[in-house]
């Protein structure tokens, strides 16, 4: 089970959409299902006993509590990020946005009250700097500090999943290079898949 946030944004379920059919042609014969846990259906209970990999950046209040409840008896993987795999999908994600290579970076998240959710993105934000080569600072769109308006980036990595409220923030932000959201990039499938394999051979 693919485990999604969920979003009244159609935008959102497209991505997701395209990310469980990228999983499907990578793995023909693996039952791939999507379960929102907020704005479905289909919702995480309707899919209760599958192993559920969050398709969720950080490790929050969502993946320790909200999907445990919701879906009990599920096998429950860690989040797709932080991974050092999401620095590819995130100077792919650069590169096209016409970053130069040379400049800072910004990688900004929507933030969460959750201090750990926040930790996992400088992590992140550590391993982006490791393979870019430049200084890539955390930052967040609301909950955590520093955030974006402070900061004031002139490049932007957008660690968000797909279009929506906090993309239109980032693309309004005034930034120079503002990049698109990560979205059905085959970086992302790598993780998920990983996340699901391992714990195919714990259970």
């Amino acid at each position: 089970m693919l485990v999604a946030h969920g979003s009244t944004d159609p935008r959102f379920a497209h991505v997701v959409e395209d990310v469980a059919a990228l999983l499907r042609r990578r793995r023909p014969g693996l039952d791939v299902r999507i379960g929102y846990l907020d704005h479905g259906p289909p919702y995480v209970e309707d899919v209760d006993g599958a192993i559920a990999v969050p398709l969720l950046l950080s490790a929050g209040y969502h993946v320790r509590v909200d999907l445990p409840a919701q879906a009990p008896r599920a096998v429950v993987t860690a989040a797709v990020g932080p991974d050092p795999a999401m620095c590819v999908a995130l100077a792919d994600r650069l590169a096209e946005a016409g970053w130069d290579g040379g400049a800072p970076v910004a990688l900004a998240a929507a933030g969460s009250a959750d201090e750990r959710s926040l930790d996992d993105v400088r992590r992140q934000a550590a391993m982006l700097a490791a393979h870019l080569g430049v200084e890539v600072t955390a930052a967040f769109l609301s909950a955590g500090e520093p955030g974006v308006a402070e900061v004031k980036p002139d490049v932007v990595a957008s660690y968000l999943l797909a279009p929506g409220v906090f993309h239109d923030k980032l693309t309004a932000s005034g930034a120079r290079v503002v990049s698109a959201p990560l979205g059905a990039h085959p970086a992302l499938a790598d993780v998920v898949l990983n996340r699901y394999e391992e714990a195919a051979l714990r259970s």
